[in-house]
């Protein structure tokens, strides 16, 4: 059934199929000439500090693709922003792991985006709860990766119910508005009363008021279908119908306190990125983000020797030498080579991740978003 699927399958990432043909090439020549250098290879996005940080994610992935491989491998923790020089180093005989470079750099630079845009989306809004609305946008093979990126990068939850069996956290959600329109045409009311006899009683019962009528007109009639039972409306205005959001917004909060119901949470979707966030924060409880975060663009990670025999080595652009990272006390990032004294105070960033194929360290989802956030404030993300 799922064999027409266009999917490179797990296997073919772990045993190195999932690469560039020119590794596999260069694996047959140095094999032919007898050559195998013990080298130390670097993943960066910059060579120097930009001002410009970014989240480093995908890490746990990284670290069972290199696992029983005979290296050592050091690596930022995941969770933690950098700006220029290594985020991994890798060091071992080249021909031991060079095959998986391909698959190594596409699990750091395609969750790096997605969680440096869901920490875009969370210090935007920082006391509203915000959800990950985009799986939807993107291949099914890797809405895991989505998900979990976007709890890296402090977002409170997500939609897609497969990802969520991977990385075992249960997806949120409650109503599209193909479920109104399937009651037909003026039933709203037949729609959030049904949804609210049929769903278990832990999910919240959240009406979606904007399907067919003036959003205040749906949030009204929702508050006296429901009663006391309705916990939060949601608006997915169409950008094209919205005209002013923020004011419409703040009508329906007026509307619900004036009867009473202040407890109703406005939960917002639909195209939203952090400056509409930013805009919307102070009237509204809630958020779904969707392809500003699942249609992030990779960070631009490349592996690169550093190092051949003990001896440095780099190609022209890249810089030389076993270097390592630093975060100093007014938060900023510093690259320096790792024979070197680093900056006064300041904390290395570089841990072991692998020794001698060996996985040597745990990989805590919740760690890792505690660590994004305190590492946001500390060099001042996004503010």
């Amino acid at each position: 059934m799922t064999a027409g699927f266009d999917v490179v399958p797990p296997d073919a990432i772990a045993d190195g199929r999932a690469t560039d043909a020119y590794f596999e090439r260069t694996e047959t020549t140095l094999d032919h000439a007898g050559k195998n250098p013990h080298v130390v290879a670097e993943v960066t996005a910059d060579q120097f500090p930009s001002g410009e940080f970014e989240l480093l994610a995908g890490v746990k992935d990284a670290a069972h693709l290199l696992e029983g491989l005979p290296v050592d491998v050091d690596a930022l923790p995941e969770g933690t922003l950098f700006d220029g020089g290594p985020v991994m180093r890798i060091e071992g005989d080249y021909r031991e792991f060079a095959r998986y470079e391909t698959s190594l750099l596409g699990f750091l630079s395609h969750a790096s985006g997605v969680a440096t845009a869901a920490l875009e989306a969370r210090r935007a809004a920082p006391d509203s709860q915000i959800l990950s609305f985009g799986a939807r946008h993107v291949h099914p093979s890797i809405a895991a990766m989505v998900e979990r990126s976007a709890l890296v990068g402090g977002l409170d939850g997500f939609s897609h119910v497969a990802a969520g069996d991977v990385i075992g956290r249960e997806a949120a959600g409650t109503m599209p508005h193909a479920l109104v329109i399937c009651f037909g045409r003026g039933n709203q009311e037949a729609a959030w009363r049904a949804f609210d006899e049929a769903v278990p009683e832990d999910v919240p019962r959240v009406a979606l008021c904007d399907t067919y009528s003036d959003e205040k007109d749906e949030v009204v009639r929702a508050v006296e279908a429901l009663g006391d039972d309705l916990d939060s409306v949601r608006l997915d205005t169409t950008a094209s119908r919205r005209g002013d959001f923020r004011h419409i917004v703040r009508e329906v909060r007026w509307e619900l306190d004036a009867r009473g119901r202040g407890d109703v949470d406005v939960f917002l979707s639909g195209g939203l990125d952090p400056a509409a966030l930013r805009e919307l924060r102070d009237v509204a409880d809630g958020f779904g983000v969707g392809g500003h975060v699942s249609n992030a663009d990779p960070v631009d990670f490349a592996l690169d020797i550093v190092a051949v025999d003990g001896e440095p080595a780099a190609k022209r652009g890249k810089l030389s030498g076993k270097k390592d990272v630093y975060r100093t006390r007014d938060g900023g990032h510093h690259v320096g080579l790792a024979d070197r004294p680093g900056p006064t105070g300041a904390r290395s960033l570089l841990e072991p991740l692998v020794r001698d194929g060996d996985v040597v360290r745990s990989f805590g989802l919740d760690d890792a978003a505690d660590r994004a956030l305190d590492d946001a404030d500390r060099v001042g993300f996004r503010e």
